[in-house]
């Protein structure tokens, strides 16, 4: 049987209150030592309190939580050398250069000059910023800025990486930058919480993913587990004419669940209908035999596996409200 100190990360039945407002309700999630676990949730949902909590910013009202084997209440110093955080803007002073903030951030964790300026070395080298050492961070982009946020983070090895939102406002090419440094802090046996409204960056990089709203975890797993819970695949038919997507669903009949009726009725703009497919290629056969008999001109139609923005609204849908995190987060500051 495992214990505490064999995960990375454990939180067993945390429950956080501010007053009358409850931004946690018992939630609970582990992670194991290498690996990358997502966590998705819509805003107000509790991620950000959750996350708090484990860095030791905030103290649990109940429930126990781990890090490195540290109970973060009990062992906050150790709990603190263990971890490295970032959030979604790079706490750097944008005065110095890239080279000086690693620098500086190695002596505030202990380090002496020599050694500090030895591991900012190593770390400009890793992080492919050697040439861009010298220069101040104001005139960085923002993939930069994000990279040496992280290296800094770095300078002494933590157990357990926060990445919060980390590739917020970043480019195309930025935000791959970020992964491929995501995939290097678990192949160096770091674990990683990473916190995203990216779904795609979730399916991407992620171990395991957990699912949270209104204050706990409503469903955990791999991708491809949490998607298999959407119902497979689906079968996607988009009308050449937007204003035909009525006449499709006529003619698809009993392909269409009454769902899928009530919430085209509900959006007159809709300009595709999505329907189960169980049978995979045979729905597909299916529904083009019944279109093509009604004469119904398509700009496209195909089989998709469900992604993970399917699984995010099957999972959590529209009523959640952002109002119950902010609430706590305005009484916690």
């Amino acid at each position: 049987m495992l214990g505490y100190q064999d995960y990375a990360v454990l939180v067993e039945d945390v429950h956080k209150s501010f007053g009358e407002v409850h931004a946690l309700s018992g939630i609970t999630f582990s992670a194991t030592p290498g690996s990358v676990l997502g966590i998705l949730g819509p805003n107000g949902a509790g991620k950000t309190t959750t996350v708090k909590i484990l860095a030791t910013l905030l103290r649990p009202t109940s429930g126990r939580a781990h890090i490195a084997g540290y109970d973060v209440v009990t062992n906050a110093p150790e709990v603190r050398r263990s971890i490295m955080m970032t959030g979604q803007y790079a706490a750097l002073d944008e005065a110095l250069t890239g080279r000086e903030n690693l620098i500086l951030f190695g002596r505030l964790m202990g380090l002496d000059r020599s050694t500090a300026k030895t591991r900012a070395d190593a770390l400009l080298e890793e992080f492919d910023l050697v040439e861009a050492g010298s220069r101040a961070v104001r005139h960085y982009s923002g993939g930069m800025r994000r990279r040496v946020d992280i290296a800094c983070g770095l300078v002494v090895r933590p157990e357990v990486v926060f990445l919060d939102e980390p590739t917020t406002g970043l480019d195309p090419r930025s935000r791959q930058g970020v992964w491929s440094l995501v995939a290097a802090l678990k192949n160096q046996g770091i674990t990683v919480l990473l916190t995203t409204q990216y779904l795609e960056e979730a399916d991407l990089l992620s171990d395991n993913i957990i699912v949270i709203d209104k204050g706990t975890v409503v469903a955990e797993g791999t991708a491809d587990e949490l998607k298999a819970r959407t119902g497979g695949s689906f079968c996607e038919i988009v009308p050449a004419d937007p204003a035909a997507v009525r006449w499709v669903v006529h003619a698809l009949g009993d392909l269409v669940p009454d769902e899928v009726r009530a919430e085209i009725a509900q959006h007159p703009s809709v300009d595709r209908v999505s329907i189960p497919a169980p049978a995979g290629a045979a729905t597909l056969a299916e529904a083009l035999r019944r279109l093509d008999s009604e004469e119904i001109p398509l700009a496209d139609i195909g089989l998709r596996r469900p992604s993970l923005d399917d699984v995010f609204l099957t999972l959590t849908g529209h009523s959640t409200s952002p109002a119950a995190d902010a609430s706590a987060e305005e009484v916690a500051t």
